[in-house]
């Protein structure tokens, strides 16, 4: 399976899912105009790569910023990566990346920790 690698744009965030190692990272500032066309290939890419999991996987969420319209693709995206876990018993984690000083993605990460279940941790940076 071929890594995901879309660029980021002031609008967009980064997306980078490398199966080989493992690693996952979606970072950035995420509030694209069409919020379903531009994860459209996430759900693709992650729909593919349930069928074939790797045993370990680290998704990692690196969001500067993220409007109303990408926190529901947000849930969805852990809901899959629950899915994931659920069907092929795979070790995934999610690691919640936050800036110290800010409270607003601490608190959507927390809530977000209450949603799925999914070894969860957040991380100050």
């Amino acid at each position: 399976m071929q890594t995901l690698n879309i660029a980021g744009t002031e609008d967009t965030p980064e997306i980078l899912f490398n199966e080989t190692n493992g690693e996952f990272v979606l970072s950035g500032r995420s509030l694209p105009e069409d919020v379903t066309t531009f994860y459209k290939p996430v759900f693709e890419w992650l729909e593919a790569f349930e069928n074939n999991p790797s045993s370990k996987i680290t998704f990692k969420f690196k969001l500067e910023y993220f409007n109303t319209a990408s926190s529901k693709i947000i849930l969805d995206i852990l809901m899959k990566l629950e899915d994931i876990l659920d069907s092929k018993q795979a070790d995934l984690k999610i690691e919640w990346f936050y800036f110290e000083s800010d409270d607003d993605m601490l608190e959507a990460g927390e809530e977000y920790k209450e949603l799925v279940e999914v070894p969860f941790n957040l991380i100050s940076c």
